[in-house]
């Protein structure tokens, strides 16, 4: 992605936020800007084409916005080359328990997505094709991580895929960088972490294979100093993502 397409995306993704507080906006650009995930899910065509997204810990819902400026910088001729394309979002449904979280997405989020603030432990998945954990199971103790995953396996259709980022507590010096930020952002958000609960990139790797998935991994952390891994785990059957 060229660097003016990419600026493109994060302005259209982040305005909508100026309407929510000052610090909305400026995280939407911010994470937007710097976090590899957003263009690796494009690049890579991890997402399914007719995508109906359950985002589990969304935050401010950046994802959904993401998606629906690709698909509209698709459809006015503005994609890379060799890239296929962007997935359309038939329905999203994020899920956050920060209440001002939820009314920054609320703010933010196209006409086919919604928010809601609940707990992902305790929360109804329903059906969909796409599942995404960003950054987020590390905060719940690993019998529920292991219980919220076996519940998303449940919930996803044949050729489904669940997106789940992990760090790896394995990493060293790069893994206890990406807890100090962790920390930061948790209390700039206003919210308290307490106790994490990271465990090693191959305890994840295995708990996605116990459920039935087939698992890849793509490292996560490119031009940042974080110990970042995206885990891709397809439940088979269908046609899944690109």
């Amino acid at each position: 992605m060229t660097a003016d397409l990419r600026r493109r995306l994060v302005d259209a993704t982040a305005a909508p936020y100026r309407a929510a507080d000052r610090y909305a906006w400026h995280f939407a650009r911010g994470k937007l800007a710097g976090d590899p995930v957003f263009c690796a899910i494009l690049r890579d065509g991890l997402i399914p084409a007719s995508a109906d997204v359950l985002d589990l810990g969304c935050g401010q819902g950046l994802l959904a916005g993401w998606l629906s400026a690709a698909s509209r910088a698709h459809e006015e001729g503005e994609w890379p080359a060799g890239w296929a394309a962007p997935p359309r979002l038939v329905g999203y449904r994020g899920i956050e328990q920060m209440a001002k979280d939820v009314a920054r997405a609320r703010t933010g989020l196209p006409a086919q997505a919604r928010a809601e603030q609940g707990d992902i432990r305790q929360v109804d998945f329903g059906r969909v094709n796409t599942v995404v954990i960003l950054d987020v199971l590390h905060y719940i103790e690993p019998a529920a991580q292991r219980a919220v995953l076996a519940r998303v396996r449940a919930c996803l259709e044949p050729g489904g895929v669940l997106l789940l980022r992990v760090g790896d507590a394995a990493a060293g010096l790069r893994f206890k960088v990406s807890q100090g930020v962790d920390w930061l952002v948790t209390r700039l958000r206003g919210q308290t972490s307490g106790r994490l609960h990271c465990r090693p990139l191959a305890d994840w790797h295995a708990d996605l294979e116990a459920l039935g998935f087939s698992v890849r991994m793509l490292p996560m952390s490119t031009g940042t100093p974080f110990a970042n891994h995206l885990l891709i785990a397809g439940t088979g059957g269908g046609n899944g993502a690109h």
